[in-house]
């Protein structure tokens, strides 16, 4: 009996490892994805073999050696730089997008939820109305008419991407708006704003932690998707969707579009394993041990 609990015991720290592998081992995955561009995009100077914007048209379409890792541009220019200096922007569109919409979208949404009535009305009706559309053909109307830029870029962006998290934060409003703690804060006489801040948005910001965090990729995508169409950065500036664009007839110089392209893969699944991680962690009801 003894040799049989020995033999339990000694088996249960395996069994758990395995547990944890198949519930954390991808959100882990995503962190050190995500770190890792992060990493890159801080220290891009440093690591860059080349200047990104740098032209020797005698060097051009060269495939990938060992002067040049990933091969170089129809210019000549570094192809492997140039995707390293791509992450500074890629990462900086996608996190200021999202923070900025899943702020305003809360506000919005807590508003809506909360004061209900009219204000409710007209807010949720605004939603409504930019959700009507879709996102890439607003954001293209708009950034068509504000110009090419990185900043006309991320207002358009802004514009179509709040109301997301308006319609998520007033779901969750709703939801506690009724739950005796509101209650208490009425009767000890908190106004408005001090509520959410300070009582409801705090209770309910599980879901929008998830949301921010696996948003933060399809922003990248979508940024992507709008500077190969020709409404993101300004050329020569490095961004992957851009360089996409660049190389998308060179097809026997595959490497042109191919690295940039697998760049875009894999820091959105990064940030999508990191989410559904967050999501688990976050989840009482996921947790096993």
């Amino acid at each position: 009996m003894s040799v049989t609990l020995s033999s339990g015991a000694r088996h249960l720290p395996a069994s758990r490892w395995r547990r944890w592998r198949r519930q954390y081992g991808l959100p882990w995955i995503g962190a050190l994805i995500v770190l890792a561009w992060i990493g890159v995009a801080v220290f891009a100077p440093a690591l860059a073999p080349y200047p990104p914007n740098a032209v020797h048209i005698t060097q051009r379409l060269l495939p990938p050696d060992a002067h040049h890792l990933l091969g170089t541009d129809e210019l000549g220019r570094d192809v492997l730089s140039r995707v390293i200096y791509g992450a500074r922007i890629s990462l900086f569109i996608g996190v200021t997008v999202v923070s900025i919409s899943a702020l305003a979208g809360t506000i919005v949404g807590g508003l809506a939820a909360y004061m209900g009535g009219l204000v409710e009305a007209t807010l949720m009706r605004l939603t409504d109305l930019v959700m009507c559309f879709p996102p890439i053909i607003l954001a293209l109307a708009i950034g068509a008419a504000l110009g090419i830029g990185t900043t006309n870029t991320i207002i358009a962006m802004l514009v179509v991407w709040w109301p997301k998290f308006a319609r998520l934060a007033r779901g969750l409003v709703l939801q506690q708006r009724s739950l005796e703690y509101v209650e208490a804060a009425l009767v000890s006489g908190y106004g408005t704003m001090r509520i959410l801040g300070r009582h409801i948005i705090p209770n309910s910001i599980g879901p929008l932690i998830v949301l921010v965090t696996l948003d933060i990729g399809n922003a990248i995508i979508f940024f992507s998707g709008l500077s190969f169409l020709g409404l993101g950065v300004v050329p020569p500036t490095p961004e992957w969707g851009s360089m996409i664009s660049e190389g998308r007839e060179l097809v026997a110089q595959w490497w042109v579009a191919s690295f940039p392209g697998f760049a875009i893969l894999s820091i959105v699944l990064g940030f999508n394993f990191l989410g559904d991680g967050v999501r688990d962690w976050l989840d009482p009801r996921s947790r096993r041990y």
